[in-house]
């Protein structure tokens, strides 16, 4: 069943959601070489803690830190640990906020670099194509339009355009009183966008693109958690949480 939050409850995740936006700034900017992943996590829940809110990750059974590390060819669901970054690393943050009933959830990635350099490597162009399709799959979270269209967006960029692979074994959500709610939001087309959910009006989703340079292939390492690139290549993770209104989509975070 797919949860319609009133004005209420939508006012309730924009105020988590704030949190987290903020938090997930503060982590990213303080990604540098010689920092580690530990030290992240430990700073986003001194954040969200010093904020009023709890670390929404937490709350998943068997899961013990506030964020999720994506480093180098880690796709999702990395455990934080003792391993400092090094210039050249593609560092993915993915965290969330539970706030009065309600969670919202985040990802950033970016690459670990002292300077800007003149010309744009393939990493960097990798990221920023995965930006611009998160971008372009939220414009698409309107009424009258249905899951696919956000889902055609999202790999009409990354794969059609761009020869990216979006990962096919982990998508977005809904996300409310649960972190993982329905409906499923797919960055890929598995049917017929008729065939998809219509959005409506107070649905709340984590739309998410997680992709990777190599092959969409992935395999799930021995710490039970952590899911990698099968080919080693990098991988990328961006994601908001979005609400559907009258107008346009409302960016729960940002």
């Amino acid at each position: 069943m797919i949860n319609i939050k009133s004005k209420q409850e939508l006012e309730l995740m924009k105020h988590g959601g704030h949190i987290l936006s903020l938090v997930l700034y503060e982590v990213m900017g303080s990604i540098r070489p010689g920092v580690s992943e530990l030290e992240l996590d430990q700073l986003a829940e001194k954040l969200i803690i010093e904020k009023g809110a709890q670390p929404g990750f937490k709350k998943v059974k068997g899961y013990y830190h506030t964020i999720c590390m994506s480093t180098n060819d880690a796709v999702v669901h990395g455990i934080p640990g003792g391993y400092k970054f090094k210039e050249g690393d593609v560092v993915g943050v993915d965290c969330g906020v539970f706030y009065k009933g309600f969670h919202t959830d985040m990802a950033e990635t970016k690459l670990v670099k002292s300077s800007k350099p003149k010309i744009q490597s393939p990493v960097e162009k990798f990221l920023e194509v995965g930006k611009y399709a998160l971008n372009e799959g939220i414009k698409q979270a309107v009424l009258g339009n249905r899951i696919g269209h956000i889902s055609k967006a999202i790999q009409d960029i990354v794969e059609v355009e761009n020869g990216y692979s979006v990962v096919r074994s982990l998508i977005g959500h809904g996300v409310g009183r649960e972190l993982h709610e329905e409906p499923e939001v797919p960055g890929y087309l598995v049917s017929k966008i008729e065939k998809t959910p219509f959005l409506k009006e107070g649905m709340t989703i984590a739309i998410e693109v997680i992709y990777n340079m190599g092959s969409k292939d992935v395999v799930l390492d021995p710490d039970g958690w952590t899911i990698k690139t099968q080919d080693g290549k990098i991988a990328g993770l961006f994601e908001r949480t979005v609400a559907i209104t009258k107008g346009k989509p409302l960016l729960i975070t940002s």
